[in-house]
């Protein structure tokens, strides 16, 4: 346990060399959504508008001593209107980020979903968690566990490539993905096993790229080497896996709520897939894993920069 939160200090000392990326704030209307804001912008990690009513704002500033002399306020009479404007902010490119204040998680996506007025792209919109697990020597990425109820096969293929983008965004080369089932082999009988098998043989056709992928896999030889050199799986990812993806929401809730409160693990999370990353904290969160999940979307905000360079280029 003493190496608790050492990835994501790494995480947050990356954006030490980077510009404060600018962004909404959506409904900051409670102490720990705009503390963590704040806090944020402390540490050079984003510079915050903050969308939602502007004397309600202020009162929970005055109430718990929070200095907004820096921070610029774009009033919105309530939390769906404050959804909308920040997600008008982030079209019109005045924002790079989106970050959940108090507000409904499907208040604020609902806008960022709508039709011809909201974020979304060609991809599948997806979240993913960053887990800082003490006991491993790296973050490790679990995605879906918040938005795709039930993933389609074709859903599954864009939540694995968004997941694979986030983690060259933090620096992985080539991350290893292990699409996860209760088993390690292809059962007709198992629709996760047979789906994995495809993403696999999609993967090698190119239809995802930038990652490695086995599957399908369970999830103690994905993580755990002894685990599958017993089971005499050869595999590059078997042992080594830096994405884990799951079959449904419900498997990825579970998995990852059981690393978070019996392996004492932290869990940032993002929003892929959209046009910009989307910040989702919550109230329970850490003061660091509020920090690495701002860290985490300011990496992705600056690949994203990069990317679009190179693409005028």
């Amino acid at each position: 346990m003493e190496n608790k939160h050492e990835k994501y200090n790494r995480l947050i000392a990356e954006c030490n060399r980077l510009t404060p990326v600018l962004t909404a704030v959506v409904h900051p209307c409670d102490e720990s959504s705009l503390k963590g804001a704040l806090e944020a912008a402390e540490l050079g990690i984003l510079k915050p508008i903050l969308v939602g009513p502007r004397d309600k704002i202020q009162a929970v500033a005055a109430q718990f001593h929070l200095d907004l002399a820096d921070c610029e306020i774009v009033d919105a009479p309530h939390s769906h209107a404050a959804a909308a404007e920040a997600v008008r902010l982030a079209r019109e490119g005045k924002a790079e980020m989106l970050m959940k204040g108090s507000l409904h998680t499907d208040e604020l996506m609902g806008a960022v979903v709508q039709t011809n007025i909201g974020l979304r792209t060609e991809r599948r919109i997806s979240h993913a968690f960053i887990m800082d697990v003490p006991i491993l020597d790296r973050a490790i990425v679990i995605t879906d566990a918040a938005i795709n109820i039930f993933p389609t096969l074709e859903d599954k293929a864009h939540i694995i490539q968004n997941a694979i983008d986030l983690a060259g965004a933090l620096g992985y080369k080539n991350p290893k993905v292990a699409v996860l089932s209760a088993m390690e082999t292809v059962n007709p009988k198992v629709q996760s096993t047979v789906e994995a098998a495809a993403l696999c043989k999609m993967a090698d056709r190119g239809q995802i790229t930038g990652g490695i992928l086995d599957g399908p896999l369970a999830l103690d030889n994905a993580i755990n080497l002894t685990a599958a050199q017993i089971k005499k799986i050869e595999s590059p990812v078997a042992g080594h896996a830096d994405i884990l993806v799951v079959p449904d929401l419900e498997a990825g809730n579970m998995l990852a709520k059981s690393l978070t409160f019996m392996a004492d693990a932290d869990a940032a999370g993002i929003v892929l897939g959209a046009r910009v990353p989307i910040i989702l904290t919550s109230r329970a969160d850490s003061v660091t894993t509020r920090l690495a999940s701002c860290a985490v979307a300011a990496l992705v905000a600056r690949s994203r920069r990069e990317s679009m360079a190179k693409v005028v280029t």
